[in-house]
């Protein structure tokens, strides 16, 4: 069972893990990242560990705020759980540089009226 006092937890958890992929995004290439393992899983793993923040969520809470397409976001950690071997760079990167920015400011807000409710 979910634990809706752990929705807040798992906000940080996905603002925590989009800070480090906005850090590598702007410090490499995606050329570079393909080139280093060690920064290429790196950014695989924190985009899976939003992924499983996302599904940790409560069903309440994502139905809440669905303002996020929580849905895709947790289909893309099975995809990169699952599916290791099919993953696309380029359709990572995409997310890392597109999508990953946009996500931030909505869940700063969302952290910030969860500190709120108390």
């Amino acid at each position: 069972m979910r634990e809706e006092i752990r929705n807040l937890e798992r906000l940080e958890h996905i603002n925590e893990a989009i800070n480090v992929l906005i850090e590598y995004q702007t410090a490499h290439t995606l050329e570079e990242a393909k080139s280093n393992p060690v920064v290429y899983f790196g950014l695989v793993k924190h985009v899976e560990i939003i992924g499983e923040a996302v599904y940790k969520l409560t069903l309440e809470y994502r139905a809440k705020h669905n303002e996020v397409n929580w849905g895709d976001i947790e289909r893309m950690r099975h995809v990169l759980v699952h599916g290791y071997y099919k993953i696309r760079p380029q359709q990572l990167w995409q997310t890392i540089v597109e999508d990953i920015p946009n996500l931030k400011p909505v869940i700063v807000r969302l952290i910030q009226e969860e500190k709120e409710k108390g």
